[in-house]
């Protein structure tokens, strides 16, 4: 059943991909006007998007049936879970506001967002007593849906700055910009540096010293550019590790980040290349008929939305979970910082929103950068660094 689930969450990988070519398609046809209304284009990229939807939905239906408890409980999971939140988040705005464009720019962040997630361990395991709670299935669950509503609000404000921000000259502005894209495409740079591994069946195995100051074992999936704490590679063919980290930080999945950022460089430089401009600059003519107060507002409605959602599963039903699991509501895990950091920094954007007047370009640049709160967290904190939150990175 699990291969099978697989399958289904493949198909829904693919039809997001052709959704994403048929809401192109509907912002390039000489029909499409300048309010941005949908046409035949849109109409077929929203059915493939829906079908998508719903087969990553029997994805996440079978491996739970399949595994016993809902599927959240390790990074594949939860990202898989994220991705699919965010097309389901894009949809029911897109009856709303009927924005094609808008679907041009969030399907490909949760293909990238379903792709990252899928590079990791896919295998059913049993839960660990810390997790044997149905608050995880409410925690994990609503902080998922709540960050994908927030993350509307990035796609929103990356199609405003697009629009607004001068290309024809360099400014801190352009700089910023080009930094968010590169991330985004860093992201697939992870996919194909994991991809290519896994196809040549690389692996080089550490003794080392972990946080706990026990002896522990370390795989390696791709070549260790840095090693974990006190190393002993028992592969001695494989590729010697320049450095290692502190035991506080996850060696191995640091080396992976590292990999990707390369990978990201390699693959931004050959897109400049092609496109002999900036990406956002190439990206630019597809938004000239854009309603930018419409963009303007979906931004903010999402934060709006998005917001109390995180605040119960990310905050509030998280304490709950944490007094039953740790006998605390609250201990200063690096997630638990970084899930108030974000709470913090969206209720500071409402603020400014509502009583600083912040409109247009800075909402959009708080939205942009409210993502990459939620991604760090993602990435960076799940992965990184050692924690009690650490068995998501499994």
């Amino acid at each position: 059943m699990v291969e099978l689930s697989s399958n289904f969450l493949f198909a829904a990988f693919i039809l997001y991909l052709v959704g994403i070519l048929f809401f192109g398609g509907a912002i390039k046809d000489k029909r499409h006007d300048k309010k941005d209304t949908p046409n035949k284009w849109a109409k077929i990229g929203l059915v493939v998007t829906i079908a998508g939807f719903l087969s990553q939905l029997t994805f996440f239906i079978l491996r739970w049936i399949a595994s016993g408890h809902a599927p959240v409980s390790n990074l594949f999971e939860f990202t898989t879970f994220f991705g699919m939140s965010l097309v389901g988040a894009f949809i029911v705005i897109y009856f709303m506001y009927k924005t094609p464009l808008l679907g041009l720019f969030t399907l490909p962040v949760a293909a990238l967002i379903i792709a990252y997630g899928s590079m990791f361990p896919r295998d059913v395991t049993p839960l660990i007593p810390a997790l044997q709670s149905y608050w995880l299935h409410i925690h994990v669950t609503t902080t998922a849906i709540g960050q994908a509503i927030l993350a509307i609000s990035f796609a929103a404000g990356l199609i405003y700055l697009v629009k607004s921000v001068d290309q024809t000259k360099k400014s801190k502005s352009t700089l910023w910009l080009e930094i968010v894209l590169f991330g985004l495409i860093s992201t697939l740079g992870f996919v194909f540096v994991s991809s290519f591994f896994a196809a040549t069946d690389y692996s080089a195995n550490f003794n080392y010293i972990n946080k706990d100051d026990q002896p522990a074992t370390e795989e390696y999936t791709v070549p260790a550019l840095v090693g974990p704490h006190q190393f002993e590679i028992t592969d001695k063919e494989r590729f010697e590790p320049l450095f290692q980290t502190p035991a506080l930080i996850d060696a191995k999945q640091l080396n992976t980040v590292i990999w990707s950022l390369a990978a990201g460089i390699v693959l931004y430089l050959l897109l400049r290349a092609i496109l002999r401009k900036r990406v956002a600059a190439a990206l630019q003519p597809w938004t000239k008929n854009i309603n930018m107060d419409l963009v303007d507002e979906i931004g903010y409605r999402s934060v709006l939305i998005g917001f109390p959602v995180f605040t119960l599963g990310g905050l509030i039903f998280a304490m709950i979970w944490a007094q039953i699991a740790w006998t605390r509501f609250w201990g200063w895990d690096p997630k638990e910082v970084w899930a108030l950091i974000t709470w913090l920094f969206y209720a500071a954007f409402l603020h400014l929103r509502l009583s600083k007047g912040w409109h247009g370009e800075k909402s959009a640049w708080l939205a942009v950068i409210g993502f990459i709160i939620i991604m760090f967290n993602l990435v960076a904190v799940n992965l990184v660094i050692a924690g009690l939150h650490s068995y998501a990175g499994s």
